[in-house]
């Protein structure tokens, strides 16, 4: 399978980005704690050359807890400041302003000692389509302030959000980059949800995790589906269908049902903590 999704606002919202970066002081990276290393766009990097930097893993309560602490170690020994934050729950979100001050200390001095006093920090909030920013805003707002939703490509255009007097936040839309160069990153975005579904094969897709987790997370699966792990995976797939009674007509296992309800458990974290890539590959 192949995996590719570039819409045209993507390029629109990239223009926005390079044409605003001149205003920011910070740009704050949230990035998916499954995949903290596949879900950051390279772009990002050029973009913000010379900015402050702070990495925010969030969804770190679907990921294992002993991972999130070696990718914050990981990001900490480039020069990234690092917060893990659940912003669905609003864990850690209490932390990112301080955070933010500390990474823009210099600024402020400096605005300081040229009496500007009082201007706020500017921060940029970049990440990948559907790794949760508009909720993070959100919660850092303590309102809703922004559109959310489980899918990719609900953001669609820039907006200022004043935190308080001491930082605002531009908002920009989730963008991928135009070609995954290694197809496996691909593959990671499409597991989390990051790639529409609707232009990928959700059999193929809900196999290759079941192979992953099989690997890397034994017994997993039965202990959720009461299910063996025994066999090939597209077995798997079978059988659970089977246990989850999804059936189409002509009393014939729906496959297609089982793969969305086996990826909806994953996303969820209905499957445990479950982190898809470690630093010790990088």
């Amino acid at each position: 399978m192949h995996f590719q999704w570039y819409p045209g606002h993507m390029t629109k919202a990239k223009r926005m980005m390079q044409e605003n970066i001149k205003l920011i002081d910070i740009v704050i990276e949230l990035v998916d704690a499954r995949i903290p290393l596949s879900s950051r766009n390279p772009d990002i990097d050029v973009l913000g050359a010379n900015k402050s930097r702070l990495i925010v893993l969030n969804k770190a309560d679907l990921a294992e807890a002993k991972r999130n602490a070696e990718w914050a170690e990981y990001f900490r020994e480039k020069g990234f400041f690092v917060i893990e934050c659940n912003s669905k729950r609003g864990t850690g979100i209490k932390a990112v302003q301080n955070v933010v001050k500390e990474a823009c200390q210099a600024k402020i001095e400096r605005d300081r000692k040229r009496g500007i006093l009082n201007r706020p920090v500017r921060a940029m909030v970049v990440g990948i389509p559907n790794v949760g920013k508009s909720t993070f805003i959100n919660s850092l707002a303590g309102k809703a302030v922004t559109k959310t939703g489980n899918k990719p490509g609900v953001t669609k255009g820039k907006q200022w959000i004043r935190l308080n007097k001491q930082v605002e936040l531009l908002d920009t839309p989730g963008i991928l980059w135009p070609k995954f160069e290694d197809q496996e990153v691909g593959r990671r975005l499409a597991f989390i949800g990051s790639i529409k579904d609707e232009i990928l094969n959700t059999e193929e897709l809900a196999t290759d995790l079941l192979h992953f987790i099989r690997e890397y997370y034994p017994g997993t699966l039965s202990q959720k589906y009461e299910i063996e792990e025994t066999g090939e995976d597209y077995e798997c797939l079978m059988e659970i269908a089977r246990v989850r009674k999804c059936i189409a007509s002509g009393n014939e296992l729906d496959l297609l049902k089982a793969a969305n309800l086996f990826l909806d458990d994953y996303r969820s974290g209905r499957l445990g903590r479950i982190t898809l890539e470690y630093p010790s590959d990088m």
